[in-house]
């Protein structure tokens, strides 16, 4: 499927790295209560790179804002559990939390350049970072941010250790966020749509450079991205949202093979494939539904094919539960209730 090897086996005697259990993340507008997450329950063990998928709009950078608590009114985080390390982030302190962010986790955003201060270079954008977690320890110098710019393979970093982001390129800044995001050597690092804004190239190596940093620092990593060519190559295991919820998760060749919901199906049905002539993608139907008005029963009921196929009246009325339908692989689905 892809020339990467998707042979990442978890520790058996340590606990997950994280751990977020039925998370609810709620909007309180004048028209009504978004759901942006809506019950998402996953686990990113030590070393390992998780996939959150799905189209604009499902709640997956939601996701990453719950775990980090910078959800901004008139957002709030209803309920759930957010483990790291076995301790719940949703119980610290603003203080506790601004400690772990950056050093402990850490995220990427899609945009770099709109992440960088534009009048700052970018040399004491990083010395900052490190002296923020890193300054009681130890006295911060031009030349560790020179280090952590050559640590992401950027050329000449004394050079480019003193320019402003606006004279860097797309490529360019977006390492220079990946160097801030791994200054303090997270356990998690969150990367939200990392690449979106970079040609085919650059893409390639940034994501090359996340995968090299996670093996070298055992991290856990998040990567979310609507792209499933991206989840093919990098993902371990993965997370297909739909409407602020999970719908499936399974170990990334077990969900390429063999996908389940008909939403999953319908996702990888649309990937172009390079030396196929197909005579059109295929296309899901439909729009995703509104986020405050969810339809009854199954989100994904009034775009699904197989409902109809399959006479099933229940997806109308009844939501479906997540139900382990093969081993490790979960679906959110009322074609599989009868198989569990």
């Amino acid at each position: 499927m892809t020339k990467h090897q998707h042979d990442f086996q978890p520790s058996t005697n340590s606990q997950p790295l994280l751990e977020i259990h039925d998370l609810r993340t709620y909007f309180f507008t004048r028209d009504g209560t978004v759901k942006a997450v809506d019950g998402v329950s996953l686990t990113v063990e030590r070393g390992q790179i998780h996939g959150l998928v799905g189209e604009s709009g499902c709640g997956k950078s939601m996701t990453a804002m719950s775990i980090l608590r910078l959800v901004d009114k008139p957002g709030r985080i209803v309920s759930g559990e957010v483990l790291f390390k076995g301790e719940d982030l949703l119980k610290k302190t603003r203080h506790e939390m601004t400690a772990i962010r950056g050093k402990q986790i850490s995220v990427i955003f899609q945009e770099p350049k709109s992440s960088l201060n534009p009048v700052l270079r970018v040399g004491t954008q990083l010395i900052e970072v490190l002296r923020i977690h890193e300054g009681k320890q130890r006295t911060i110098k031009r030349k560790d941010a020179v280090e952590q710019l050559r640590s992401v393979g950027i050329p000449d970093p004394d050079r480019r250790v003193e320019n402003y982001p606006h004279e860097m390129s797309g490529g360019m800044a977006q390492r220079v966020m990946i160097a801030m995001g791994m200054a303090c050597a997270p356990d998690l690092l969150i990367a939200d749509e990392p690449t979106t804004a970079l040609d085919v190239t650059i893409q390639a190596q940034v994501l090359d450079l996340i995968r090299k940093l996670r093996d070298e620092h055992e991290m856990g990593v998040i990567l979310i991205t609507h792209d499933m060519g991206i989840v093919a190559e990098m993902a371990d295991i993965v997370t297909v949202m739909y409407a602020g919820t999970a719908v499936e998760e399974a170990p990334t060749v077990e969900l390429f093979e063999t996908p389940l919901h008909p939403y999953t199906q319908g996702l990888i049905a649309s990937i172009p494939v390079m030396g196929q002539v197909k005579e059109r993608l295929e296309v899901i139907p439909g729009n995703v539904p509104n986020l405050i008005d969810m339809p009854p029963g199954c989100r994904f009921a009034p775009r699904c094919k197989a409902r109809i196929e399959h006479g099933l009246t229940r997806c109308e009325v009844e939501e479906p539960h997540m139900i382990e339908a093969k081993p490790n692989h979960f679906v959110r689905c009322w074609l599989y209730e009868g198989e569990s």
